[in-house]
């Protein structure tokens, strides 16, 4: 309004000192006077006019915005006015906010329905370990109702171990009437007005766990059912016939032989069945490791001095010790040995070759290869399921043992197909410092 009236200023004071000064009757003078000052003023007035009233409506959509309003819109924005375009763009900010305020309330809204349908329980602490958030499944895993969670400290509940220690990991403790798991515990952070938050979830493991030891049961009954009624079908038919013979009256000329011969065959299968059971227990109950040390050059070369039926190279490596039972690591690289030289002899004329070598796979850990030059792998899916062979007199445990005990050395077993020419390469990977934690 001031700028309005100083710029103006000077050509008022000139007209009316040229007025005053001028050859001009009082009346005219009056009246031009007052004329001169009356424009001066009204325009200052609408100058201000029109500079105010926009920025008032620009504050008011402002304070609307703020109050988070965004139905509001201003009047008179049109382009090429600086103030009718700060109209518009306040126009097009409400317009963002306001869809973007419904996207997060949708998407607040979703994600509050997905909580609290997931069976996996969320809590979240504030930096004091003061508790702000918890879902249903969380309520349920505690027995107590989420008024009386919320505000608590995690000491208070006795949750103070969520919120320290390593995670991910694994968490065995009583909730309310509940068992003591397991649990799995994963941890991460978030900041919500400004402040570190901690985010816990917890998933119940027992009812997974508890479908893959149905699961195990199932195949396992599967497997034996098989077996058993492989032997039982020929023992029972035989049994049969020679109850039917020995009750014939009289009995036929060769009789004792059918009889002998019968017997036998109920001895071979009954002496099968017991292989079966007994490989079966062997798998089942291998015992924990025995650590010492284990120097692997020396280890490779008893075990393929152990084959008779063909040479087995050792292609020597590096030096090195890992920590292990030496008598499961024996058995173990004795049946991927045993492997690869019957794959060589299936082959015709089994002139493949068959050898060891062993590296540094990674910092910590040692691969020990076992290649030939057999026929490869046709079926990789079911190497390592117990009982399951391609042997005519296989057994079906030999690789489901290996990779047990390799598992329970901290290491791994993997067999695939050669890549530079054929045949099968068996990986045994062994940690050089041990079974790890």
């Amino acid at each position: 309004m001031w700028l309005a009236v100083l710029a103006g200023l000077p050509a008022v004071l000139v007209s009316l000192a040229l007025l005053w000064t001028g050859d001009f009757t009082a009346k005219v003078r009056w009246t031009l006077s007052v004329l001169v000052v009356g424009v001066h003023a009204g325009a200052c007035l609408a100058v201000r006019e029109r500079v105010v009233r926009p920025l008032h409506t620009v504050a008011g959509l402002l304070a609307a915005l703020r109050e988070g309003d965004y139905s509001v819109r201003g009047r008179g924005g049109r382009a090429g006015d600086p103030l009718g375009e700060v109209l518009l763009e306040v126009n097009a900010l409400g317009d963002t906010l306001r869809e973007q305020r419904l996207g997060a309330l949708e998407a607040g809204a979703l994600l509050g329905q997905v909580m609290e349908a997931i069976d996996v329980a969320v809590l979240a602490f504030d930096a004091s370990g003061t508790l702000k958030l918890v879902n249903r499944a969380g309520t349920r895993l505690v027995g107590l109702p989420r008024a009386q969670l919320l505000g608590q400290r995690a000491e208070t509940l006795g949750w103070g171990e969520l919120l320290e220690g390593p995670a991910p990991r694994r968490l065995t403790r009583v909730f309310a009437q509940q068992d003591g798991g397991p649990y799995e515990l994963w941890r991460g952070t978030f900041r919500e007005g400004g402040q570190p938050h901690q985010l816990i979830v917890l998933t119940d493991l027992r009812l997974a766990l508890r479908e893959e030891e149905r699961e195990a049961w199932r195949r396992l009954v599967r497997v034996l059912s098989h077996e058993i009624n492989n032997s039982l079908t020929p023992i029972q038919s035989i049994a049969d016939a020679l109850r039917d013979t020995v009750a014939q009256v009289p009995r036929p000329a060769d009789w004792e032989e059918d009889t002998r011969h019968g017997l036998g065959i109920i001895a071979r299968r009954a002496e099968a069945l017991s292989r079966f059971m007994s490989a079966h227990a062997r798998l089942a109950r291998l015992p924990p490791p025995t650590l010492g040390p284990v120097e692997v050059e020396p280890w490779v070369r008893r075990v393929v001095a152990l084959e008779p039926r063909r040479p087995v190279a050792v292609r020597p490596g590096p030096v090195l010790t890992v920590s292990g039972d030496g008598d499961q690591l024996e058995q173990l690289l004795i049946n991927l040995v045993r492997n690869a030289v019957d794959a060589v002899l299936s082959e015709d004329g089994g002139q493949g070759g068959v050898w060891v070598s062993w590296a540094v796979h990674t910092p910590g850990a040692v691969e020990v290869w076992v290649e030939d030059e057999g026929p490869g792998l046709a079926d990789t899916a079911n190497l390592f399921v117990p009982f399951f062979t391609t042997k005519p007199q296989g057994n079906g445990i030999g690789l489901a043992l290996s990779r047990q005990i390799a598992e329970a050395h901290g290491g791994g077993l993997r067999l695939e197909n050669r890549t530079g020419g054929k045949g099968c390469r068996a990986r045994l990977r062994l940690p050089l410092d041990g079974p790890r934690a």
